[in-house]
């Protein structure tokens, strides 16, 4: 979990000291970035954050000895850490959004898609993050037959399937040119929760919750839908509906 603060404490995890090296040169480039450690095994990220160790975000390798950073993202405790992956490999990104990352680098990291990434933490709580937009009391879809203003109640839940955003409502399942990203900045906090990668819940039409092995959840909507819960987003989720 991000603690509000100006400055984003970092902890690097690669098994590769020059993997380590390039990204200690890209984030001396980058303004309010602290250094918190860097590990080169799964298991001494865990006994960094077990020792209660000021961390908002780490940059975790995935191919390392010992745990995977997969695995060793898993076992990060309830009010854990950001996870951004950082890996020469591509088969492991649905496995890494389902841990609940907030992003996934390929190998040689680029400077702007990190500086990005670290963005995006800053928008789940950081310091100092960008005002929201004002909330919307009505959205706005477009349409074949023209523009359906929807209220943000009447809408249970958002999905992108890597093109398109489909919101599902009381009218059914409507196409919207809004991102998720901007649909989570404009529609009622107090009501919607960011939940994967490719979803947005509205938490009043939530019927029940199926525990995974994952150890985040799949959403049972009062509707019928279903909507996959990260493991990540499943401890804020936990948090705001009281779940022990």
């Amino acid at each position: 979990m991000v603690k509000a603060r100006r400055d984003l404490r970092i902890l690097i995890a690669d098994d590769e000291a020059l993997a380590r090296r390039r990204l200690l040169r890209l984030l001396g480039e980058l303004p309010g970035v602290e250094i918190a450690g860097e590990c080169s095994r799964g298991a001494e990220v865990l006994e960094v954050l077990d020792g209660g160790a000021e961390v908002d975000v780490v940059l975790l390798d995935i191919r390392m000895p010992g745990l995977s950073g997969i695995e060793t993202g898993a076992l990060f405790p309830e009010d854990g850490p950001e996870i951004i992956y950082t890996t020469a490999y591509g088969e492991h990104a649905l496995a890494a959004f389902d841990v609940g990352a907030v992003d996934y680098l390929l190998k040689p990291i680029d400077a702007l898609k990190l500086r990005r990434a670290l963005e995006r933490v800053r928008s789940r709580g950081a310091a100092d993050p960008e005002p929201p937009s004002p909330a919307l009391e009505r959205l706005a879809v477009s349409t074949r037959e023209g523009v359906v203003l929807v209220a943000p109640s009447a809408i249970s839940y958002a999905l992108f399937d890597g093109a398109l955003v489909t919101l599902q409502t009381d009218r059914g399942a409507l196409l919207c040119d809004f991102s998720l990203q901007e649909l989570e900045d404009r529609l009622p906090a107090a009501s919607f929760e960011r939940v994967h990668r490719r979803a947005l819940i509205n938490l009043e039409r939530i019927d029940r919750l199926e525990p995974l092995e994952t150890g985040g959840y799949r959403a049972h909507m009062r509707d019928g839908g279903e909507v996959p819960i990260a493991r990540q987003a499943a401890r804020r989720l936990r948090r705001r509906l009281g779940i022990s």
